[in-house]
Parts: C-alpha cells; sequence; structure tokens
C-alpha cells in the first residue's frame, strides 16, 4: 500500500507559477494522498477552487476537505441571489478505496499579533486496505511557535489514541438500521509538522530514546516512518524556501508519516520525491506491506 502526503502551497510551485496538473501527477498512484494548503477563494492563487479541481484531475480517487476556518471574501447579492464566497484553507484526502467515515478536528491556537495564524487543522479518514481499516490524518501545525506545535501535537495525539472510546466520527448506527464503522487501532499522521527531527516537539511525539534501550515502541507513542525504512532517514529535505532554492540554510524537513505502533512492522520505505516542483515542499512517499 502506497500513501504520499504533499503540502501543495495553494498550487504554487518553486517557479511561482500555479500549475495543479503536476501536483496531480506527483500524487498520481498513490493509495492514499494526504494534502495540505488546499484552499478555496485565497487572494494568493486568484480565488481558485482546488478542492473542485484536483477532483476533476484524479477521477479516480475517493475525496474529503476539511477546512478549519472560512473568512468572507466577497459575498454579495448578484442578479438577485446570494454569492457567498469564503476564504477556506484546510486539507484534503483522497482515496482508491471508498472513505468510510471522516471528522475534521480543530487543533488549539492563540491569537496573534504581528505573524499570520490561521486555524489549523486535521482531517481524519477512515479506509479499508489490504490489511483492514486504517485510520489517517492530513495535518497541518502552526508555523510560527514552538508552544503551540506542541499544544496542537498533545491535542492530535490524545484525539487519535481515544478513537475507540469515542468512537470516532458517529456511533449508534443500530439506531438507524445501518453497520457502524469500524475502530481500528492503527492509524497514521501524515502531513506538515513544521517542525524537525531532534527538536522538542518531535521528541514529543516520539519520545526520548533511553540511555540504554533506545526508544521502545510504546502505545501512547508515534514512530517516524522515515527511521524505519532501510538505510536510516539519511539526509530528509522537506521544504525549500522558493526565495532562495539553492541556500543549503533555507532547506528543511517538515513533513513526515507518524505511524502508530502496531503499523511499525508495516513500513517498507519512506522516500522523498527530490524531482517535485509544484510546491515549496516535496511529497512524501511511505509504503506499507
Amino acid at each position: 500500500m502506497k500513501c504520499v502526503t504533499y503540502n501543495i502551497q495553494y498550487g504554487i510551485g518553486l517557479d511561482g507559477n500555479y500549475d495543479l496538473g503536476r501536483i496531480a501527477d506527483a500524487v498520481r498512484g498513490a493509495d492514499l494522498i494526504a494534502l495540505q494548503e488546499v484552499s478555496r477563494n485565497n487572494p494568493q492563487n486568484a480565488g481558485r477552487d482546488m478542492v473542485a479541481e484536483l477532483a476533476d484531475l484524479l477521477p479516480e480517487y475517493f475525496s474529503v476537505f476539511g477546512a478549519p476556518f472560512g473568512a468572507d471574501m466577497g459575498s454579495a447579492i448578484e442578479n438577485g441571489k446570494a454569492v457567498t464566497r469564503h476564504f477556506q484553507f484546510g486539507n484534503m484526502i483522497l482515496s482508491k478505496t471508498p472513505i468510510l467515515s471522516w471528522r475534521n478536528h480543530l487543533l488549539p491556537r492563540m491569537r496573534t499579533y504581528d505573524r499570520l495564524n490561521l486555524q489549523r487543522g486535521a482531517l481524519e479518514a477512515m479506509v479499508m486496505t489490504p490489511f483492514g481499516p486504517l485510520r489517517a490524518y492530513s495535518v497541518h501545525l502552526d508555523h510560527t511557535s514552538p508552544a503551540e506545535r506542541m499544544a496542537q501535537m498533545r491535542f492530535l495525539v490524545e484525539k487519535a489514541l481515544s478513537y475507540a472510546r469515542e468512537g470516532g466520527a458517529l456511533t449508534g448506527t443500530s439506531e438507524l438500521h445501518f453497520p457502524e464503522p469500524p475502530h481500528p487501532e492503527g492509524f497514521i499522521l501524515m502531513g506538515d509538522f513544521n517542525l524537525e527531527p531532534g527538536r522538542d516537539e518531535y521528541r514529543q511525539i516520539t519520545g526520548i530514546p533511553d540511555v540504554e534501550f533506545g526508544l521502545a515502541r510504546r502505545a501512547d507513542l508515534l514512530v517516524d516512518a522515515a527511521t524505519l525504512a532501510s538505510g536510516g532517514p539519511g539526509e530528509r529535505i522537506t521544504w525549500i524556501d522558493p526565495r532562495h532554492p539553492d541556500d543549503r540554510t533555507r532547506q528543511r524537513c517538515l513533513d513526515y508519516h507518524f505511524v502508530h505502533a502496531s503499523l511499525a512492522p508495516r513500513v517498507k520505505s519512506c522516500t522523498i520525491d527530490e524531482a517535485a516542483v509544484g510546491s515549496d515542499h516535496r511529497p512524501v512517499w511511505l509504503e506499507l506491506e
């Protein structure tokens, strides 16, 4: 099973051009796709409806979109009809198999006064796979504050781990005479976490290695899939500053697949598509077996 996560920067590539076709080509072929920075009525890309465009470009995929917020961008009465135009900026999940259920989680945030701070979210979707049902989350964390990222990760991991207790998107469906969705333990957090390996926020997710035993696989900690792939993670660059694309000091590893410990034995490979130029980020691929 092949999964890919890609922050597509509202369709703008390293060359400054809007081109969703090359983005679709970069992820086509995956069984499960997690996208971040998908927008509607965004002034930075002339207000394109990226959700509709991506559905047209990838018609063989089932999809859901989750916008953590909406802000008015010129709603008006036109020819006697109310036309709503809201700026939406969120996450998308596309799957080759039907999406059994989904939820949109709003992540904790604090008001800022000198930096843009959007309401961030994590889109949860459950799909059927060759090894049973699987939960996947398309995640986009804050980009300016480690403290806010840590609060967001604490919230998100707790939500993901409490899935069975909460019952996911809906429970008690026997009242409506249709089967209740399953409650799988395993899940993957896929996305742009805006943090680097080894930092405090990263260790909050994966744990702190023991001096003798290293990192034990625990139910309350996640595993960076790249550390399980053959040969180790090596040098990972998933974000390039489009203003200084050749400046190595402005390149970062910000995008990950964090898997639940029960899925760790299934990780076969985790790779970065270094040829992709459709965004300031690169697609990160995960293969499970």
